[in-house]
């Protein structure tokens, strides 16, 4: 997977390469899928809502431009895969998923392979302002525009992955907080996602 999908493809910081060689991706995976943890493909993991395929995850990770000890914000814990991914790079990871069965298995999982993430069940567009202002913010789901509360809890110089578009295409985008409400956006790729549903996403 690392080879081939992640490193020939353009996955060059070698920071990122180690972090998906650490992390056993078939344990995040339900039990009936995990003959096909390691393809570059999203899988399903219950409740309408997926793990998202390797590479997107890898590209995502590596246009944080992580750095260890930085606070960052994940919206949409799923699986727990992503967020294990940013604290294998050394990043202090608050994570919010909107559905509890969801949380509370990749709470325990996480636990059992020893990443400290803190999770909490909550509207993840609304962000986590007890725990704000964060270094960098990863958003695992679509939305239609960057939830302003987002945008409020970065820090100047600081930067938000986010898929924004419909809901059966979006663009991934990296938004930089240059300076107070001074934003920059550049669109990399397209992407597909599943909604993220909440006050400044799509509704229920």
């Amino acid at each position: 997977m690392v080879s081939t999908q992640l490193a020939q493809r353009g996955i060059a910081d070698q920071r990122v390469l180690d972090a998906f060689t650490h992390v056993p991706r078939h344990l995040f995976v339900p039990q009936v899928a995990r003959d096909s943890s390691y393809e570059d493909c999203p899988l399903p993991i219950g409740f309408d809502q997926t793990i998202s395929q390797p590479y997107m995850v890898a590209l995502m990770t590596q246009l944080l431009s992580l750095e260890p000890g930085m606070k960052v914000l994940e919206i949409g814990t799923g699986s727990g895969y992503q967020a294990a991914i940013l604290a294998d790079l050394g990043a202090r990871v608050y994570s919010i998923e909107r559905l509890p069965e969801l949380a509370e298995r990749a709470r325990s999982l996480l636990m059992e392979l020893g990443y400290n993430v803190e999770i909490k069940t909550a509207d993840g567009t609304m962000g986590w302002s007890q725990q704000a202002p964060f270094d960098r913010i990863i958003v695992t789901a679509a939305t239609p525009k960057i939830p302003p509360p987002l945008v409020e809890q970065l820090v100047v110089g600081g930067r938000l992955v986010i898929p924004v578009g419909g809901a059966f295409g979006q663009d991934l985008v990296v938004a930089s907080l240059l300076g107070p409400s001074q934003v920059k956006e550049d669109r990399i790729c397209g992407c597909i996602f599943v909604p993220l549903v909440g006050k400044y996403g799509y509704k229920e």
